[in-house]
């Protein structure tokens, strides 16, 4: 099965590190995704630029609505994403658990479906 590890981060928390902070962040990351991918369960990751640069589409009666970032209507954000495949639920939560942002942001596990199923 297929599984989406979401990383919700809290708004503003990327402002508030150094930049030596961010990149070993950053660097911690990559290293967790290198390991997913040497075990073969990397089907893709990346990380998304804050939403303050982001743009929300909306179609209405035929005609779009667009709304700029931030959203301050949400209290975080998506930071990035990792891509699993081959692994079941638990494995899932298992990994989202070892993932470093868990340790300041929130790992989603989203199992992958199509759009019409429950």
């Amino acid at each position: 099965m297929a599984y989406m590890l979401l990383i919700l981060e809290p708004h503003g928390q990327r402002a508030e590190r150094t930049e030596a902070e961010g990149r070993d962040a950053y660097a911690e990351m990559v290293r967790f995704g290198e390991g997913l991918s040497a075990r073969g369960l990397l089907l893709a990751s990346e990380s998304l630029r804050g939403d303050h640069q982001a743009v929300r589409v909306q179609v209405r009666e035929g005609k779009p609505a667009l709304r700029d970032g931030p959203f301050t209507e949400t209290k975080e954000m998506v930071g990035g994403f990792f891509l699993l495949d081959g692994v079941t639920r638990d494995e899932a939560i298992a990994i989202a658990a070892e993932c470093p942002a868990a340790r300041w942001a929130t790992v989603e596990v989203r199992e992958l479906a199509p759009c019409y199923s429950g």
